[in-house]
Order: C-alpha cells, then sequence, then structure tokens
C-alpha cells in the first residue's frame, strides 16, 4: 500500500504560470520607435525639401572653394574670384579675352562683373563667408547661451534676476545699430573678428529660449524624482536639463541663422564686413548697383543666392520647430 506525503504542497500548472507571467510582463515583439533619416525626409513637404537641397549646395560649394584656396591653390576647376579674366597675362603676355558686365556664356556661368571677374565663382565663395559666420554664431548661442539659459531656468533665484537683467539691456538695444557700433572699435575686420561679434551677439537670444525651455523641464516629474532620491543639482542640470533644452536649440538654430545671415549681409553691403577683395554677397550687391542700369543681372544673381539662403533657412528651421513642438507635446 503506497503511502503519499499529504504535506507535499501541489505544484502550479507550467502552462498557466507561463500564461499569467506572460500576461504581466506584456507583448515582448513591441520595440520603441526610433525616428531615422529617410522618416524624417519622407514627413517633409515640397519646400522643405528643396529648401535642405539649397542649403545642402551652398555648404558644399562653400567648402570646395575654401579647399580650392587653401589645399589646391587654385587648380581645381572654379576660377579665381579676384582675378580680372581680362587683365595682363603675366605667361602669355597678353591681354585676357573677358569682358567687363559679360553675359552668361559657357566660361562664365553667370557672367563677370565690371572689372571681368566671374560672378559664379565669387558667389561660391562668398558661400564660405555666411557658413563661417552662422557656425561660429551657433556655437557661441548654444554653447554660452544655452548653458546660461538653462543653468538660470534650474537655479532661479539671484543668479537668474542678474542674467536675464543683462539679457534684457543687451536685446532693448536696436541689433544691427550695436553691431555697427562693435565693427567699429575694430581697426581690422576680418572674418575671425566678424564671426566673432555676431556670435557674442547672438547670445541673448539663445539664452531666452533656453531659459525658457528649462523652466519648463525643471516642472517635470523627472527632474522632480531626481530631487527626492538626492541626485546632486550639478547632475540634475547636466544630465536632465540641458540633453532635454538643447534639440529646441538646434531647431531654433536653423531660424537664427536666417537672421545671421541677413546680418553679415547687411554689413558686407555698407562696407563693415570683411575687407575687400574677399568676395561676400553683399559686398557684391554694393558694388554692382552702381551698374544697374547697364546689367541688373550682376545685382540680381548675389541677391537671389542670399535671398534664397535666408528663404530655406526659414522653411527648414520651421519645419524642425513644429516637428519638435509635436513630440514635445505628445510626451
Amino acid at each position: 500500500m503506497a503511502i503519499t506525503n499529504s504535506s507535499t504542497t501541489p505544484e502550479f500548472p507550467r502552462d498557466r504560470l507561463s500564461n499569467v507571467s506572460s500576461a504581466v510582463a506584456g507583448p515582448t515583439d513591441i520595440a520603441p520607435k526610433r525616428t531615422t533619416f529617410r522618416k524624417i525626409l519622407r514627413s517633409m513637404p515640397l519646400r522643405v525639401k528643396l529648401s535642405s537641397l539649397w542649403l545642402v549646395l551652398i555648404v558644399f560649394g562653400a567648402i570646395y572653394a575654401k579647399l580650392d584656396v587653401a589645399w589646391f591653390g587654385g587648380s581645381l576647376p572654379l576660377q579665381d574670384p579676384n582675378i580680372q579674366t581680362n587683365g595682363f597675362i603675366r605667361e602669355t603676355g597678353q591681354f585676357g579675352t573677358g569682358q567687363p558686365i559679360e553675359g552668361m556664356s559657357t566660361s562664365h556661368w553667370l557672367g563677370t562683373d565690371a572689372i571681368a571677374r566671374d560672378t559664379f565663382a565669387r558667389i561660391v565663395h562668398g558661400g564660405w563667408v555666411s557658413l563661417v559666420v552662422v557656425v561660429v554664431s551657433a556655437c557661441c548661442g548654444i554653447m554660452i547661451g544655452g548653458f546660461l539659459g538653462s543653468l538660470v531656468g534650474f537655479v532661479r533665484g539671484r543668479v537668474e534676476t542678474f542674467v536675464m537683467a543683462t539679457v534684457d539691456v543687451i536685446l532693448a538695444f536696436p541689433a544691427l545699430v550695436l553691431l555697427l557700433a562693435m565693427v567699429s572699435i575694430f581697426e581690422v575686420r576680418n572674418l575671425f573678428v566678424i564671426s566673432a561679434v555676431i556670435g557674442v551677439l547672438s547670445i541673448p537670444a539663445y539664452t531666452r529660449v533656453a531659459r525658457a525651455n528649462s523652466l519648463a523641464i525643471s516642472s517635470r516629474e523627472f527632474v522632480t524624482a531626481a530631487r527626492a532620491i538626492g541626485t546632486k543639482p550639478s547632475r540634475i542640470l547636466f544630465r536632465e536639463i540641458i540633453p532635454n533644452v538643447l534639440p529646441t536649440l538646434l531647431a531654433y538654430t536653423m531660424v537664427a541663422a536666417a537672421f545671421v545671415v541677413v546680418v553679415e549681409g547687411s554689413l558686407s553691403f555698407l562696407g563693415l564686413s570683411v575687407q575687400l577683395p574677399t568676395p561676400t554677397w553683399g559686398n557684391m550687391i554694393n558694388q554692382a548697383r552702381r551698374d544697374i542700369k547697364i546689367n541688373v543681372a550682376q545685382v540680381m544673381w548675389p541677391s537671389l543666392a542670399l535671398t534664397l539662403t535666408v528663404l530655406s533657412l526659414n522653411q527648414v528651421g520651421d519645419f524642425f520647430q513644429q516637428r519638435r513642438e509635436i513630440r514635445g507635446s505628445n510626451l
């Protein structure tokens, strides 16, 4: 006769246990959606795609022109922006065949200016000046203005009062007038000085944008939880606040870059940007306006390059700002 142990605990059916655990754990085949470049490109309207293409061409052309001058000594297939094609050719002992204010041709795609310089080459080289100013301005704004705005929006108190009062004073002055005053102080106006001045004056706007986002993020649940468990404020600032402020600043950078391009073009038109003969879109417009009755195209081409660049920056910047707002509302 078999003796059973009545104290033995009956086992729970393994199939039911697996069903319960899978129901609690939830489905495991659902992965978080990742934003890829292809998805962003598909979501762009046609005008934003065309604007992005134009900006890529401007950046590529500016870098190509700089490499042609700095590394290849002008050996790449792009004409020297400062050579006068009707001038004396030392190698042959003859004068060039170029004509002042020449129309479009196979040798000069956009014609030549009043002293027979290739307009297309000067527009491409002028894009390098705008590119450097935009990059320096964005770096100064994001690194300095973004940090200050994130800091004062997180710590508040007297630090916020002092920093934002200083920002308000700077923003109270007309931007172009203040920029002209600062540029006039320097006797040597090269690309570095112009970029640094515009970059410094870009800091207050970035500080305001970063502070506004920092105030909103500081009241979020994950920041409150980090404070509750005793996380150091510096760690919260660099691990929670700044990484969440940065995407908004990057979206704002595109819109701010459009304003920077206009400011640099205004300075060039007034003769207060980089010194001649360095080509910029602004000084090309200024030099060509004297011959506008002879050939309006020499004013039109640099103006068109400036207008399309500013319009493209605004279109791309608005797209990423709207995308950021939609993602923020879904959190």
